[in-house]
């Protein structure tokens, strides 16, 4: 640094208190003829100084992140975008944490409309869910929304992913579980309808359309345990009965929880004489006391 460059750097320092780190940042500026005046000022640490002057270094505009509001880890984001000659524009706002700004970078890496979720209203999942959309070439609009969560956005891709009829469930009052089920009934080519309106009330949650939709892909008779009355656990005992080729219709009954069943269908399963502990009032532990000692004497 010549003698005219060391006078200018020391008025600087003497303006400010600027810490050994920033003193630092500051003479490299100066030594690389750098426009330190962009930097030199005691709101930004030595981090953020440092993310200016690389940017000073590469020619790059860093007008556009030499910004307090700027944190140096978006500061970052904003010079790789500006180094690969991306309309960095689309994310350098401060209400976009550093998740968000990658996922806007990469959108434009990948020449992908980034207009469909460069929205700060958005999580960074949401928009995560919007570019695998658009990464994969499908029609976003039907779930581009705010009003979507991401686990909502994950079922509509997946549908138009599988080409099912996604507008059945593309609503965001129906849970994304909900939703679940019906994508896979609907891949299945089952008939959505038994499950009652599609709309946020349901004849049954999303546990009892697991059950049946697992009970019609397997075939079985479903009428045994199809009633809202049965929770998913109860038909899921139901169903495992029905599997196993016992007779269900002995505790297919909703007087019996599904521990109380769980203890009734390894009965039959074992060939045991089950009517002895067959009795809603027993409590499922006594069951499998009794059921244990009468299969110990088979």
């Amino acid at each position: 640094m010549n003698e005219e460059k060391q006078l200018i750097y020391n008025e600087i320092l003497s303006r400010y208190d600027f810490d050994k780190e920033q003193r630092f940042q500051i003479k490299l500026g100066f030594q690389e003829n750098l426009n330190v005046s962009l930097y030199a000022r005691p709101e930004f640490d030595w981090l953020n100084m440092k993310a200016i002057r690389l940017g000073l270094e590469q020619n790059l505009d860093v007008s556009i992140y030499a910004k307090t509001e700027f944190s140096f880890t978006q500061m970052q984001k904003i010079r790789r975008g500006l180094e690969q000659g991306l309309n960095v524009s689309w994310y350098a706002k401060p209400e976009f944490s550093t998740e968000k700004m990658s996922l806007v970078r990469i959108g434009l890496e990948k020449g992908l409309d980034v207009s469909w979720y460069a929205n700060s209203k958005l999580n960074a999942n949401q928009m995560l869910e919007i570019k695998d959309g658009l990464e994969k070439g499908l029609d976003v609009s039907s779930y581009a929304n705010i009003n979507f969560t991401w686990s909502q956005m994950k079922q509509i891709r997946l549908g138009l992913e599988n080409n099912v009829n996604i507008s059945i469930y593309a609503k965001p009052e129906i849970n994304w579980r909900i939703m679940e089920q019906l994508r896979l009934s609907l891949i299945s080519g089952i008939d959505v309808s038994i499950y009652g309106k599609i709309n946020s009330d349901f004849k049954f949650d999303d546990f009892q359309m697991f059950e049946i939709r697992l009970g019609l892909e397997k075939e079985l008779d479903i009428s045994l345990y199809f009633s809202s009355e049965f929770t998913g656990y109860q038909m899921r005992e139901i169903r495992f009965g029905l599997e196993n080729g016992i007779d269900v219709s002995v505790y297919a009954r909703t007087e019996f929880d599904y521990m109380q069943m769980c203890q009734i269908r390894l009965g039959l399963e074992n060939k045991i004489n089950v009517e002895t502990y067959l009795n809603p009032n027993i409590d499922w532990k006594e069951m499998k006391r009794i059921r244990l000692e009468l299969e110990n004497n088979e």
